[in-house]
């Protein structure tokens, strides 16, 4: 029989961490087109960059957990690592978005140039 990983012992940490490694990039994301408006690239992209590093984090975790449960491991439902996954889904639309946006201000700003 397989064994049902309760809550307690593991998916709610991981929601948790995927939840604050997702909110430290749109932390990040936000400071980068802040930055992109005032035409500081070098600083946009360090924090592009960032956020990136954040997303992978939480990204990692949630696979860690997806493998888990392909290998056998069975885990109660969980509203908030549910809640986790779309926080990340949401936020990596963003960085994906924000990136073309930056890419959009550099074009513009050589155009003024």
């Amino acid at each position: 029989m397989d064994e049902v990983i309760n809550n307690d012992n593991g998916l709610v940490h991981v929601a948790l961490q995927i939840i604050l490694h997702a909110g430290d990039a749109r932390n990040k994301i936000t400071e980068a087109l802040s930055y992109a408006k005032k035409w500081d690239f070098e600083n946009a992209s360090k924090n592009i960059n960032i956020a990136e590093e954040a997303i992978i984090l939480a990204h990692k975790a949630q696979t860690d957990i997806i493998q888990g449960e392909a290998s056998g491991h069975k885990y109660e439902f969980s509203l908030l690592f549910a809640h986790a996954q779309d926080t990340l889904m949401t936020i990596n639309s963003e960085f994906r978005m924000a990136k073309e946006m930056i890419e959009i201000l550099k074009l513009i700003s050589e155009t003024i140039k």
